[in-house]
């Protein structure tokens, strides 16, 4: 999957007390709950991105009760542990965007399914003028073993030809993805509240209701690198 990464570098990004306010561009946030076997690569990635596109940023773990180790692994590597309390996919995301210190934020998940270290695309629109980028699964790449047969031939494309109906004019040819990017102000503002995988929805159409400048890039899915099933039910 994409360059290699080393792992031993020494971490981009400083721990910050909750006092300070440092000057950040780019907060990386991944929502975590046991990710132990794929959180070091992932946090290694998205620093390597940081340091190519010499961004300055931060990488925030929302843990949302891992019993694992993971906090223990992200916080070694220099990156912000986000402890979230409330249980779920949308909980854990919401508690790391408002942490996050950056203008902007790209959010992802922690199992190693998409490439932190291929964050250009995203930055460019996000610097250009658009509130959310949403990253396009079908317009890129899904490989074989990333996405089961129902999702990728019937859920995925039946929900985002519904969303798109009722929403009408939206860019969005993949409303599930989970490798986003979006400026904080603007998603702050649109009241986010679903707790679970709905999340992802809910942010596509809050963002057409509230006139966000949206634009999509393609990304790659990748087969996740973990040994225990996904969190995810369909």
């Amino acid at each position: 999957m994409a360059a290699d990464i080393d792992l031993e570098q020494k971490p981009l990004v400083m721990l910050f007390s909750a006092s300070e306010q440092p000057e950040v561009e780019l907060s990386i946030v991944m929502p975590c709950l046991n990710e132990a076997e794929t959180l070091a690569i992932c946090i290694a990635k998205a620093q390597h991105s940081l340091r190519a596109l010499n961004i300055p940023g931060e990488v925030i773990i929302a843990d949302n009760g891992s019993t694992d180790g993971s906090q223990m692994i992200a916080a070694e590597m220099g990156a912000r542990v986000i402890a979230v309390e409330a249980k779920g996919y949308g909980n854990a995301l919401m508690g790391g965007i408002a942490s996050a210190y950056g203008k902007y934020i790209i959010m992802g998940d922690s199992d190693n399914s998409y490439d932190f270290a291929e964050l250009q695309p995203f930055i460019e629109q996000l610097q250009s003028g658009y509130d959310l980028v949403m990253g396009n699964r079908f317009k890129g790449q899904i490989k074989s073993g990333a996405m089961p047969v129902l999702h990728k031939y019937v859920g995925n494309p039946i929900l985002t030809g519904i969303g798109n109906l009722f929403f009408r004019n939206s860019p969005c040819g993949d409303f599930h993805c989970g490798l986003r990017g979006f400026r904080k102000d603007r998603v702050m503002k649109l009241g986010l509240q679903t707790t679970g995988m709905e999340f992802a929805s809910e942010m596509v159409v809050k963002a057409k209701l509230h006139h966000l400048r949206i634009a999509e890039v393609p990304v790659t899915l990748w087969p996740d690198g973990r040994s225990r099933p996904p969190h995810l039910r369909s």
